[in-house]
């Protein structure tokens, strides 16, 4: 039976693994259903999409597979763009009335009465930020979102919505390349907003994809993180993607990581992660990290 974690000071429990679901493109197939269905056979409950992936087809692909076991499991999607007209591009609609419009499809698409964790999908300091904030909590209000949170890597918005508002938890890229959101880790276990952490196997650049550089890191500085990896996988007797995950998994503020998959082959990568969960010492978090250095935001600070 796999541990459920508290998402942050909300009432929802989710499995530490979850499923980011903008890999399944193409809608409803057999196979993003298979997927899907496989996923919850294996433990996992919570499901991660936005009305901006694929135009909403994204949306209406997890409504069609998770319908019949709807209490079931989590839903999580995302607001704040919209598509122009064209298709050409998406532009940032942070308002209060669009917001508040704009769940109401994305309900119709997932083909429920209740969003379980609605989020901002971005967002500015020079957004309203107040105004955003009453849309999502007339929702919850009216029942039609449980709970709401933040998608965003700015520290200066983490910041202000962590300190005027009731978000449960802020997804972020976070791992072993990339650890610039540890800089808001405390703010948000002093406030008990969970992170809910993306990219955690960054691209596959540690497990099998050659090496290039990424973001500020070298390619050199990236192959030598890659050979800590296979070093400490090695001594621990586990795959590379199980130490990645625990390793993004281990500060207690990380309560889940949403992992992207394309295949049935690469859902099955995870059953080992999902069912024997390892424990990181600081020792091996340093091991790690060793040579790696620590990149910093330069920017919305």
């Amino acid at each position: 039976m796999i541990a459920l974690k508290k998402l942050g000071h909300s009432a929802l429990h989710v499995a530490p693994i979850g499923l980011g679901s903008m890999s399944l493109k193409g809608g409803a197939t057999k196979q993003n259903v298979e997927i899907l269905q496989q996923a919850i056979e294996l433990g996992i409950n919570y499901f991660d999409t936005a009305d901006l992936y694929e135009r909403g087809m994204n949306e209406d692909m997890i409504g069609q597979a998770l319908a019949s076991i709807r209490d079931k499991v989590i839903l999580a999607t995302k607001v704040g763009n919209q598509w122009r007209s064209d298709g050409s591009t998406w532009d940032w609609k942070a308002s209060k009335p669009y917001i508040i419009k704009a769940v109401e499809a994305s309900l119709a698409r997932l083909n429920t009465d209740y969003i379980d964790l609605y989020q901002l999908h971005g967002g500015t300091i020079e957004d309203p930020i107040d105004e955003i904030i009453e849309a999502f909590e007339l929702l919850v209000k009216e029942g039609k979102i449980r709970y709401y949170g933040l998608s965003s890597i700015r520290p200066n918005v983490i910041k202000e919505y962590a300190e005027k508002s009731n978000i449960v938890s802020v997804m972020m890229q976070y791992n072993l390349l990339d650890r610039r959101p540890e800089v808001v880790f405390p703010l948000l276990e002093e406030k008990n907003i969970s992170v809910i952490s993306r990219g955690a196997l960054t691209q596959g650049l540690l497990i099998d994809k050659p090496v290039k550089d990424y973001l500020q890191l070298t390619s050199g500085e990236v192959g030598r993180a890659k050979r800590n990896v296979e070093k400490l996988a090695t001594s621990l007797g586990i795959s590379k993607t199980h130490l990645l995950l625990a390793y993004v998994l281990s500060p207690s503020v990380v309560d889940v990581t949403a992992i992207g998959v394309r295949t049935l082959a690469q859902l099955n990568d995870l059953i080992e992660v999902i069912q024997r969960p390892i424990v990181l010492s600081e020792n091996d978090r340093a091991e790690l990290e060793r040579g790696i250095r620590k990149l910093v935001y330069k920017e919305h600070l």
